[in-house]
């Protein structure tokens, strides 16, 4: 398998040899969410939280971007906001790499090989968080020492924040989009496992 297939910043969806099951169980008809079993219900409502968790970090910059007399309610939300995203998705892979891939592996040899995308997924993720947090935490610096004389000015920090942001949010996409198309049509062919 190419490179290009294996990085979720360069990929463009599943390998062809990993849909078997996605082939059989598309997302299109995939049963409403309060329809499935309840650990898929609760794996997928744990990825709705990180969709929406850096959508509202996004949405906080872009409010602090257009307007820069907002540095002190983003200097507010965004440490707790981006702390509890950081956590909850470190801990989040960690479950999953522990727990719940180990059992889903061996249930179809053909799509094993996706669980070693999911996990070098999970490491390309923790350094992309890792210079996502250093990037708000330079922003946060900044923000603290600019004097309150000038709310209009707005820190160079904010550009480099607010990239490190826009990437980690296209590679979480990338990741959680790939990550329920291997494991959602698993659960559905097979069943979800007894823990």
């Amino acid at each position: 398998m190419s490179h290009t297939l294996l990085d979720m910043r360069e990929r463009r969806g599943l390998p062809e040899h990993l849909k078997v099951l996605l082939d059989k169980y598309p997302r299109t008809g995939w049963p409403a969410k309060d329809q499935m079993a309840s650990l898929t219900q609760f794996w997928l409502d744990r990825h709705l939280m990180f969709r929406r968790l850096i959508a509202q970090l996004a949405g906080e910059a872009q409010a602090f971007s257009d307007n820069p007399n907002q540095a002190r309610e983003f200097g507010q939300r965004t440490p707790r906001l981006a702390g509890f995203l950081i956590q909850q998705l470190h801990g989040h892979h960690q479950v999953e790499d522990h727990h719940y891939f180990p059992l889903l592996v061996g249930y179809d040899d053909r799509l094993a090989q996706g669980f070693s995308l999911l996990d070098l997924d999970h490491q390309a993720l923790d350094l992309a968080l890792q210079d996502y947090q250093s990037a708000a935490q330079d922003l946060l610096s900044d923000l603290s020492r600019q004097p309150e004389a000038q709310p209009e000015a707005q820190p160079a920090s904010l550009a480099a924040y607010e990239g490190q942001l826009s990437s980690l949010e296209r590679w979480v996409e990338r990741h959680l989009f790939d990550e329920e198309e291997l494991i959602v049509p698993i659960l559905l062919h097979y069943g979800e496992p007894s823990f």
